[in-house]
């Protein structure tokens, strides 16, 4: 049986049973029953995450010899090496997924490790494209796993540029002292950093595959283009089959926080904006702005380098602003939001959710609309113009080529 039938088969019998206690969700979890994990791809993303409290790491996988080797000397060679990510996933004594792969592949991943009835831990973004968010959703809904995306902003750490947690800015938000609606400006006079050094090179000479490197494997469902070492590994962002550069790699740290503030978690921009250089059909290059508009008039505003204003606030709305620091325009405002109620409780520890079934607080759902924001401005930006989009039906209005991006055609035999 998969791993979640037998959780919902077995999960009440705790008599002449050999369930491990963390699948029964007592909430104790004796050394030999700690929960374990595999990692998929690692790079260097992958291998800082060998360690996470709570869990021990019994597997991992990559499609480069030689990283799968120095990965191993560095988890104490005990643990097995998968070349394909299948074996791993089907690993039994897996209980966690943790997808560290470029992006072109966690849709794919995500969707098997769900039906496998594993955990899963993804990387953001959490898929390329729109449509292979909708599955992967579709899949964890299906078969009851636990998903977080790894993006952390939204219940943990300063947030950038604001000095502060979002929480203490998610109850300002909420005190309505600020109006509505809202507008968020990102750019780097209020504190972020959109990477653009991850643009790709538009003249690529092809090289001969390196011998440690399966890179059929590594292509999996993007389009056959010769190998040039920029497309793979740490240049890969550069390039609109595996991600989409800054926006890809920062977009969810930066935007997912502010959709949770907007209390936007159920829905989506109705329109994108852009103001960028052409782009060009494989690399991808820079912009100087994307503009994202809901359907009750909030905005999210984001300036490449350059662009935007040191007078920026971060929020902006009717009744103030608030700039980095943490610092509120508003006559007296920190006396009058002390007598507001702090946030709801988020279930912020995945481990324990793993334990007690209980959805994780940046999942498979509301991961997936930080994602479709993040999606929308790189299909924007690919086609050059701004584009409207129904957010209940997750489609653009009144463009075929738009749509045709929603969910692009996989390379033969890859498929979700």
């Amino acid at each position: 049986m998969k791993r979640r039938q037998f959780i919902k088969t077995f999960a009440g019998l705790t008599a002449l049973t050999v369930v491990p206690r963390h699948v029964l969700g007592n909430g104790f979890v004796a050394p030999s029953d700690q929960l374990t994990k595999g990692v998929i791809g690692v790079g260097n993303m992958g291998r800082g995450h060998f360690g996470y409290a709570g869990t021990r790491l019994t597997a991992i996988c990559d499609v480069d010899t030689n990283r799968l080797d120095a990965a191993l000397i560095q988890a104490g060679g005990n643990v097995k090496t998968y070349h394909n990510y299948r074996d791993l996933i089907e690993d039994p004594n897996v209980d966690i997924v943790h997808i560290a792969t470029p992006p072109h592949w966690h849709g794919i991943m995500a969707a098997e490790a769900a039906k496998a009835g594993k955990d899963i831990w993804c990387e953001k973004p959490m898929t390329r494209t729109i449509g292979e968010g909708k599955k992967v959703m579709e899949y964890v809904r299906q078969n009851g796993n636990i998903f977080r995306l790894n993006t952390w902003f939204r219940f943990a750490d300063t947030f950038y540029g604001m000095d502060t947690t979002v929480a203490k800015i998610k109850k300002l938000v909420d005190s309505g002292m600020l109006g509505w609606p809202l507008k968020v400006t990102i750019s780097k006079h209020t504190g972020f950093n959109w990477k653009f050094f991850w643009v790709g090179k538009e003249q690529l000479e092809e090289q001969p595959v390196p011998k440690e490197l399966d890179y059929d494997m590594w292509l999996g469902p993007a389009p056959y283009k010769p190998y040039n070492q920029h497309r793979t590994h740490n240049t890969f962002r550069g390039y609109w089959d595996y991600d989409g550069g800054g926006l890809g790699d920062m977009g969810q740290h930066y935007i997912d926080p502010v959709q949770y503030l907007l209390g936007k978690d159920d829905t989506s921009p109705v329109l994108v904006e852009i103001d960028a250089p052409q782009q060009h059909s494989d690399a991808v290059g820079t912009w100087r702005k994307i503009e994202y508009t809901y359907d009750d008039g909030c905005k999210i505003i984001l300036y490449g380098e350059d662009h935007g204003s040191p007078d920026d606030a971060y929020i902006e709305g009717p009744g103030g602003k608030v700039y980095p620091g943490f610092r509120c325009d508003i006559p007296d405002w920190e006396r009058k939001l002390a007598q507001f109620p702090e946030p709801v409780p988020q279930q912020t520890d995945f481990v324990e959710c793993v334990r007690t079934r209980k959805k994780f607080v940046l999942n498979e759902q509301n991961g997936f609309r930080s994602s479709t924001i993040v999606n929308m401005g790189v299909i924007a930006l690919r086609l050059g113009r701004s584009l409207r989009f129904d957010p209940q039906k997750l489609e653009f209005i009144g463009d075929d080529a738009a749509n045709r991006l929603l969910d692009e055609l996989m390379r033969s035999p890859w498929k979700i």
